[in-house]
């Protein structure tokens, strides 16, 4: 990643701190780069940020339709949630309408970031389940489409029929062979693409005419199913459950481990790729909500953009430090890109 570019500092009074590099890319539904910041060809592993992609054969399978599911449960497929009662009760109430249940998950458990939710497990003596993981919706969706198809319980194994549907769509979606796949946290293959691949993939959740009717009607009613319900993709405090509401609830996003994210602009039919090298979250959120100001999708008035793109550090005393920001970089030429 020797090419990065610097798109996020970080200052202590006067002196600058902190660098964070990586790239970015715009492009539209056909693959044309419309801005880069770094390397568009970096490869990647996108992460949770791809979790629409991965919820394609959800809907193109005839699954969704078959059990059912509503706008919160495709919403929730997309998701990396916070395991708070709003997402792991929806998560109990999707399996238990198929018959299944919490050990029917192959994604493991871990801790709640939902304060009150890892709170009450603490008080009660309990430990997480795998209805905590917050990918769980991601492992319903899977669950669903597999049921649907007869599949086999280990579902998240690379040449399961589920997950070559999954890397089939994926492949179709950013144009590009994947070069390979690592093995993400919750134990679902995770394939590997460019950063301009993963835009272009993002594009084209934003403008799927042209990619045949179960395609467009799947990336659609997912993209709506975000945009509707942001607490779901997310939870309370997170970028991505602050910041589509902050845009009129008209631009999906998704974050990933590692610094990953993306954005989907329907309107503008545009989709938007980054990856911070360093794979900070502060630096791909301040990164984020930059572009998007850019783009003319969000303001930089916005108190969640502010709180994105120019936090405060402070200190244990709350003491102001230093700041956040996005580097000169995102502004070059000056005007808008749209």
């Amino acid at each position: 990643m020797s090419t990065a570019e610097t798109l996020v500092e970080i200052w202590r009074a006067d002196f600058l701190e902190c660098q964070h590099r990586g790239h970015a890319v715009v492009s539209d539904a056909a693959g044309n780069i419309i801005a880069s910041w770094g390397d568009p060809d970096q490869v990647i592993l996108p992460r949770s940020s791809s979790k629409m992609l991965q919820a394609l054969p959800l809907i193109e399978t005839g699954a969704a339709e078959a059990f059912g599911l509503n706008t919160e449960q495709l919403a929730l497929s997309c998701a990396s949630h916070n395991s708070a009662a709003i997402h792991t009760d929806r998560v109990q109430t999707w399996l238990a309408g198929m018959g299944l249940n919490d050990d029917d998950f192959r994604c493991g458990s871990h801790q709640p970031k939902d304060d009150a939710a890892r709170h009450a497990l603490r008080d009660n003596g309990q430990s997480p389940c795998q209805m905590h993981n917050n990918c769980s919706g991601k492992h319903s969706g899977f669950l669903t489409v597999n049921k649907h198809i007869g599949g086999h319980s280990e579902y998240t194994e690379v040449d399961h029929p589920l997950q070559k549907a999954v890397k089939e769509a994926f492949e179709e979606m950013t144009g590009i062979d994947t070069p390979g796949y690592g093995i993400d946290g919750c134990n679902a293959p995770n394939f590997a693409t460019s950063v301009t691949g993963l835009a272009r993939a993002a594009a084209r959740m934003a403008d799927p005419s042209g990619l045949g009717a179960a395609r467009e009607n799947a990336a659609r009613k997912l993209v709506s199913a975000m945009r509707k319900h942001p607490l779901l993709v997310a939870g309370e405090g997170r970028a991505c459950s602050e910041l589509m509401p902050a845009m009129d609830g008209k631009v999906a996003i998704k974050t990933g481990a590692e610094g990953v994210y993306v954005a989907i602009l329907s309107e503008q039919g545009l989709g938007v790729a980054l990856k911070i090298e360093d794979g900070a979250t502060r630096a791909s959120e301040a990164a984020m909500a930059a572009i998007l100001v850019r783009l003319g999708v969000l303001s930089a008035d916005h108190p969640m953009a502010k709180k994105r793109m120019n936090p405060d550090a402070l200190n244990c005393r709350k003491v102001t430090t230093g700041f956040i920001r996005p580097t000169d970089t995102f502004y070059k030429g000056g005007a808008l890109l749209i």
